[in-house]
């Protein structure tokens, strides 16, 4: 088919029409041409259409469906009325024929109301881009009869010779007609795992794709001239709705509508508002009382439904419905949940472990005996007063909960499961890559962005205006310096801004701490750390969820102004950026609570003040530990609960009701027309467009930071990611079922750059453990108090001896409590937790011995621990093969196959050209036989008696 010359994308003045004598087609209704009307004259022809998954004869399937906006005149609307009487069809035929209702020129004298020169030039786009689809093989139908006044579809159908030629274009392997047995394990194996199985029925999903299969097909890469291997007995089903969808989106991005020099594909006409969206439809719907059965109502029932919450995920019936992209994912949650079950299970014991021996720890039980007259110096100057030990410890007991030994056990544990997790996900990658025909996939370069060929476009036309021939042009780095130091100098901003944040915290926790302290009830002195800690931790949560949603759009707009050639650079690129600021954001007030907070205090009599006025703050009697627990545990569950679950319904569903809200008012008010049951392809439009798999990705791999980097400091971080995830995978299963327009299908082979950032991860949290163990707890200095100062070799007198003497008449002048005799008695010494020299010594206040012993014994214990564990985890990994040897084993047996398969048809041609060469060579003789002279006097005649070889 060719488009009309009055509907090219030249701009109408190049062409000398003038814009009024252009009519659109919403305005005349749909042109009789008698090839292209079909007979809609059926009791309900949507339902015939299936309600738009078919086109209007119901046998062509809707693969893939167009939008635009266009202004509708009142004008035209009775014509349009009249036209839906007759609804036309575009097949993909050889004539000269427009799509229904183009090609008709008003006279000038018509009266019709003026139609701006975007709208004109957006149809002209449209006009040309279908055109050039129709000669790409594409059928396509258009419907402007909607719900949605101002909103035109186009209904795109790929017939089989198109979607052959593109799936051998495309490489797909497709199943051929050889099947060949799965190797099974035998003996003592084969009992186990039929044991298994009988256990774990009840928690499998009930569809066929999950069956375990003993018989395989052998896949190919689809070839025209080898059609005969593939089993072709319905062609209807051969290729599914994600495979023909996905052929349609290729044949779009291929496909340009040239207007002048500007070349563009379906990105660009999407972005520059030519068409307002392009999707797959959904199979159907997913409730109601007489439903069809299709994958989306059984992936609604099976899967994204909390009721079925502790079955297994039905992965392949993800992949066949959404792509393997998405099932990719959906697998690594599943594999990643799984994992969480151990590590929960390990995680809850230390806990009891540490609730069982509370009252057996010795340190704590000093510090809340009340017999110790342990008098603490003030926690600020003059408004704080001296206090007893004894009055922490409740906190005291509540750090023995996650400070015990058993914590150092958790963390080797965790960095050990987070290389078995690594591994693990690996094989189970290789496994689902046999199992989709992903095993000799390679990912091909993916066709230029919009915004690349525009920029590149831009790029040219300064240089042929400058007269400069060019070769076919492309960005630089030069091109590219601008945006490469903005967003240097962005990314700086950005993090300088979460510092700047987290700075103004800390003084906040410093002036309330100050502020309280001058209360005059004993309660509100007594909570003030309690009160200052909760609040801070609040503030930093909602501060990170705000920044959360801000640094995710400036890492886009940073990418964008990059001007990525394809989306994958654009999607590595915007991740790589996306997470630093998260990271950042996320674990900055932890590292603060965890390497900072109280190291850098001073002493009494010589403290270090900000600005001159605020001290610096200082850890409590029992450590800083519980401190950074309560500071991970609220930030970890307020993220996971507010913003990946609360946000994640809620957001959706107002968005869906302000969608709801405003196609209500553009709905015409004729109530036969809004009793009419809407198009699939309407419904589905109603649906949130598709953004992307990285939040979902992002969302998790800052919970694997919260389950990993600090877990020696919270045990229990592991049970509430797994509570959190039980719930995530149906959330995410319900929103992509029901909430999303269904995806692009698109290959893929691995999780990508992901798996790159959530090793670097495993091996810093080896790292941050090690110091949170050995700098933020108290394991280091107890181990040295009890192999090197302990009189009886027990605890006893540890809190006596990591505590430092101070004569409160070295006070700086100013600086001494208001009121000295609060606790009921003078006092001349004060104790503050430190290991210096007491007043009497020669060097008073200076650091003493006891420092740098516990300072030596702590870096070893990094040194050590770090090593020990990165060799563990490098021995897990190379202990562990990346592909399973019966994978390895069935895909060495499929190569072994298809090698035989073609040998046979190779000897069969072999054998064919044989008996060809007989048959020649016995007509030969025959005809020598029968006239000896042929050969001289009449070759042709002889030639002729060699034709039939050559003829078949």
């Amino acid at each position: 088919m060719r488009v009309n010359k009055k509907y090219s994308c030249l701009p109408a003045e190049e062409k000398g029409i003038h814009i009024i004598n252009i009519r659109a087609i919403e305005d005349i209704g749909y042109d009789q041409h008698e090839s292209t009307l079909l007979n809609s004259l059926s009791k309900n022809p949507d339902a015939d259409c299936k309600y738009g998954l078919y086109f209007r004869d119901g046998k062509r399937k809707v693969d893939y469906i167009l939008v635009y906006h266009y202004k509708k005149s009142s004008a035209g609307k009775s014509l349009a009325r009249r036209a839906q009487q007759n609804d036309a069809s575009v097949r993909s035929s050889k004539q000269d024929q427009p799509l229904p209702g183009k090609g008709v020129q008003l006279e000038m004298g018509e009266s019709e109301p003026h139609m701006d020169y975007h709208e004109d030039d957006k149809r002209f786009r449209r006009e040309e881009y279908e055109g050039n689809l129709v000669e790409a093989g594409l059928e396509l139908e258009r419907d402007e009869d909607t719900k949605i006044h101002g909103i035109g579809f186009v209904k795109i159908h790929a017939p089989w010779n198109v979607l052959c030629r593109e799936a051998e274009f495309l490489k797909l392997k497709m199943p051929t007609k050889k099947m060949y047995q799965i190797n099974q394990t035998h003996g003592l194996l084969k009992k186990i795992n039929s044991v298994i199985q009988k256990i774990t029925e009840p928690i499998q999903p009930k569809v066929a794709e999950h069956k375990p299969q003993t018989v395989k097909r052998l896949s190919y890469p689809f070839s025209r001239e080898k059609q005969h291997l593939f089993d072709l007995s319905d062609k209807d089903s051969f290729f599914d709705s994600k495979t023909r969808s996905t052929i349609v989106y290729e044949i779009l991005k291929r496909t340009t509508c040239t207007k002048a020099k500007y070349s563009m594909g379906i990105t660009s006409l999407l972005a520059n508002g030519v068409y307002s969206a392009a999707y797959p439809l959904h199979d159907g719907d997913y409730e109601g009382e007489n439903v069809e059965p299709n994958d989306r109502k059984l992936l609604c029932e099976e899967w994204a439904s909390y009721g079925v919450f502790y079955k297994y995920q039905p992965i392949d019936l993800v992949r066949k419905y959404f792509g393997e992209k998405i099932g990719l994912y959906f697998a690594w949650l599943g594999v990643y949940t799984q994992m969480l079950i151990p590590a929960s299970i390990v995680g809850i014991i230390v806990f009891l472990y540490g609730c069982a021996t509370v009252d057996e720890n010795i340190p704590s039980m000093e510090m809340c005996d009340q017999r110790n007259n342990i008098t603490m110096c003030p926690l600020c100057d003059k408004t704080c007063s001296y206090w007893k030990m004894s009055s922490a410890c409740a906190t005291a007991r509540a750090s023995h909960l996650f400070d015990n030994p058993a914590t150092v056990f958790f963390s080797v544990f965790m960095a050990l499961w987070a290389a078995t997790f690594m591994e693990h996900w690996k094989r189970k990658q290789m496994r689902l890559n046999y199992r989709w025909d992903l095993t000799g996939f390679e990912e091909e370069e993916d066709h230029p962005r919009a915004e690349y060929e525009a920029k590149v476009l831009e790029k040219s036309l300064r240089k042929e205006h400058k007269h400069k021939e060019t070769d076919k042009e492309k960005l630089t780095w030069k091109d590219r310096f601008p945006a490469y130091l903005t967003n240097f100098v962005g990314i700086i901003f950005m993090v300088g801004l979460t510092f700047a944040i987290v700075f103004g915290v800390i003084i906040y926790r410093i002036s309330t701490a100050a502020a309280l302290a001058i209360s005059s009830t004993p309660s509100g002195r007594s909570s003030v750390r309690v009160t200052v800690t909760a609040t801070a931790v609040i503030i930093n949560l909602v501060v990170i969820i705000i920044l959360d949603e801000v640094y995710g759009c400036i890492a886009r707009w940073l990418t964008q102004i990059e001007v990525p050639k394809t989306d994958k650079n654009f999607e590595e690129r915007l991740i790589f950026k996306a997470f630093l600021l998260k990271f950042v954001n996320a674990y900055t007030p932890i590292f603060y609570v965890a390497f900072f907070k109280g190291r850098f205090v001073g002493r009494p009599g010589d403290y270090v003040y900000i600005f001159h006025s605020f001290r610096m703050e200082e850890c409590a009697p029992g450590g800083c530990l519980m401190e950074l627990c309560i500071q991970l545990s609220i930030i970890m569950l307020g993220k996971q609960l507010i913003q990946n679950n609360l946000f994640e319904i809620g957001i959706p569903k107002m968005k869906k009701f302000i969608r709801y809200l405003k196609l209500k008012r553009r709905r015409s008010l004729d109530h036969e027309e809004h009793m009419k049951k809407k198009q699939r392809y309407e419904v589905d439009y109603n649906l949130e467009p598709f953004a992307g798999l990285t939040p979902e990705y992002m969302e998790m791999i800052i919970q694997f930071g919260f389950v990993t980097l600090f877990v020696a400091s919270f045990p229990l971080a592991p049970l509430f990611a797994l509570l959190n995830n039980i719930i995530e995978i149906r959330l995410d299963a319900k929103k992509f079922v029901t909430e999303l327009r269904r995806p692009v299908a698109v290959r893929a082979k691995d999780i990508g750059i992901w798996y790159n950032i959530l090793r670097g991860i495993g091996k810093l949290a080896v790292i941050i453990n090690a110091f949170v163990i050995s700098f933020t707890s108290d394991f280091i200095p107890r181990l040295v108090y009890l192999y090197m100062y302990s009189e009886n070799g027990t605890m006893h007198g540890f809190v006596n001896h990591t505590l430092s003497s101070f004569n409160v008449s070295d006070f700086q002048a100013g600086t001494a409590p208001n009121d000295p005799l609060d606790l009921g008695y003078e006092v001349q010494i004060c104790r503050y937790k430190d290991y210096r020299e007491p007043p009497w010594s020669e060097n008073k206040y200076d650091i003493s011995k006891d420092f740098w012993a516990v300072l030596a014994a702590r870096l070893a214990f990094v040194i050590v621990f770090q090593n020990l564990v990165m060799f563990m985890s490098e021995f897990v990994d190379w202990i562990i093969p990346d592909i399973p040897k019966d994978i390895s084993q069935q895909i060495h047996k499929e190569k072994v196959l298809m090698v035989e398969v073609f040998m046979r048809e190779e000897q069969g041609k072999l054998q064919m050209l044989e008996t060809w060469k007989d048959r020649d060579k016995k007509k030969g003789e025959n005809c020598n036989n029968h006239s000896p002279r042929l050969s001289r006097s009449r070759s042709g005649s002889l030639s002729s008696c060699h034709s039939y070889p050559l003829d078949v």
